[in-house]
């Protein structure tokens, strides 16, 4: 009940409890604040500040703790693991969503936090306590753990075997309050120590390109998607009766609507943007700027292969067009004078959009793009 207590407490927030006692009504149990139960993987991959950091960033990861796991000794403090006498290492423990990611993602990122050859410790920290671990807590996933351990041994990506142990979990002691969200409260300190350690120069020196995790947000999110959800083009008289005239114009016949007035360019709330015929998803909150013109602008679509770019003449100079893939809706424009790392700027109409909310995304059947954010 220790390692619930604690989530617990930081889901609700003592602010929330306060306000609650104030207006004289009851304090929700732990059970009635959540619509699921998130799912719980356990690891241990060298100094906690470090794993808890990299773990919430993760796409479906909801709440990491830091504790330690694997000793003799009750409640132990951090003092005591630190001693190495309790036989305890530093942990995580990671509540995910699985619907939004999988516990052989969790494994994927997980090897790309660590040095999985490293049986005395992890960096700078020497020592069992930062040995490497990933603790499974059912059948399915020891056999995934083996299965993700032995694709890595093969790729040969490492000089030296692995390391690291796959053990079932045991007793996990939440760390102190301080431990906590370190890298949040104690930003300087924490990237001081986190550089010094060697840490990040030996992950990227190790994998590269493959380290951004925005990058592999959307790989991870959009093969779900567009596996699952087939977008088709209505005909015409549906698409006549579904849009307003001026949506009608701009889709079908490629209109352009009149800058400073449309609902989308000053739009600021979080959330994705889908095509207003087909519902594909197109354009998201996270990269959306304002490019002082008066449409929507983006700096790179949700996923690349759902626009299509077209050469457009029509003006006295060629730009370039771009129209949804299945919905084949004319959008608007992209033009080489965005911000980086792009240095996109797609000029999407309004008309052609519609906004979904990100309170709203998963009851729409967005759900998997809920890890963009």
């Amino acid at each position: 009940m220790i390692k619930r207590t604690v989530l617990f407490a930081k889901l609700v927030g003592l602010a929330g409890l306060m306000s609650i006692a104030a207006c004289g009504e009851s304090a929700p149990t732990e059970e009635s604040i959540h619509n699921f139960e998130p799912s719980v993987a356990t690891f241990a991959g060298g100094c906690f500040w470090c794993v808890e950091s990299d773990f919430e960033k993760v796409p479906g990861v909801s709440e990491v703790i830091s504790g330690y796991i694997g000793g003799h000794v009750k409640n132990p403090t951090y003092k005591q693991v630190s001693s190495g006498n309790t036989g305890h290492v530093e942990a995580v423990e990671v509540y995910y969503d699985p619907s939004l990611v999988s516990y052989n993602q969790l494994l994927d990122a997980f090897w790309k936090q660590v040095d999985p050859t490293d049986d005395g410790g992890q960096f700078v920290d020497r020592g069992y306590q930062y040995r490497p671990f990933i603790f499974y807590s059912n059948r399915q996933e020891k056999i995934s753990a083996e299965k993700s351990h032995d694709a890595l041994t093969k790729s040969r990506r490492f000089d030296k075997p692995l390391a690291t142990d796959i053990r079932e979990v045991t007793q996990f002691w939440p760390a102190e309050e301080y431990h906590q969200d370190y890298y949040k409260k104690n930003p300087i300190r924490y990237n001081y120590y986190r550089y010094s350690s060697g840490r990040d120069q030996f992950l990227k020196a190790t994998w590269g390109d493959d380290l951004n995790k925005k990058a592999e947000a959307k790989k991870m999110n959009q093969a779900k998607t567009n596996d699952n959800i087939t977008y088709t083009k209505p005909s015409d008289e549906e698409i006549r009766k579904q849009l307003t005239p001026l949506q009608y114009k701009v889709t079908q016949k490629d209109a352009t609507e009149r800058s400073f007035d449309n609902p989308y360019w000053d739009e600021k709330r979080e959330g994705i943007y889908v095509d207003i015929v087909s519902g594909e998803p197109l354009f998201s909150s996270v990269d959306k700027y304002d490019s002082k013109t008066g449409w929507p602008s983006f700096s790179q679509p949700i996923n690349d292969e759902n626009i299509v770019s077209k050469e457009d003449s029509k003006l006295f100079y060629t730009r370039t067009e771009v129209r949804s893939k299945y919905g084949d809706s004319h959008l608007g424009h992209v033009f080489k004078d965005g911000p980086q790392p792009t240095g996109l700027r797609y000029c999407i109409n309004s008309a052609a959009l519609r906004f979904i909310a990100k309170a709203n995304m998963k009851n729409e059947g967005y759900g998997t793009l809920l890890a963009l954010f």
